[in-house]
C-alpha cells in the first residue's frame, strides 16, 4: 500500500469538497473505492479521467495500474468549453 495525494479539480473539488487530500491506496481501483462513498463525487468519478504522476490512466483497467509511494492521482472532470 502506498500514502500519496488526491487533487481533485472543477466539479470533483466541488463534490470532494477539498482540493486534495492524503489516501493510501496500492491500485487506483482501491483508491476510487476509498473515495467513492458520497453520491455526488461517486457521478462525478464515474464521468473523470485521471493523471497518475502526471500521465494518463486512459482506458485501462484501474486494477491493473499500481499506485507508487508518494502517488499524485489528479482528478480532472469532463470540462465544458467551446
Amino acid at each position: 500500500m502506498a500514502t500519496g495525494t488526491i487533487r481533485y479539480w472543477a466539479a470533483a473539488k466541488e463534490a470532494a469538497g477539498t482540493p486534495e487530500e492524503a489516501a493510501d491506496a496500492a491500485t487506483l481501483a482501491d483508491l476510487l473505492a476509498r473515495i467513492g462513498g458520497d453520491p455526488a463525487l461517486e457521478r462525478v468519478l464515474r464521468r473523470s479521467s485521471f493523471l497518475i504522476d502526471g500521465a494518463p490512466a486512459g482506458t485501462r483497467d484501474p486494477a491493473t495500474i499500481m499506485l507508487p509511494e508518494g502517488f499524485v492521482v489528479e482528478v480532472l472532470p469532463p470540462f465544458a468549453g467551446g
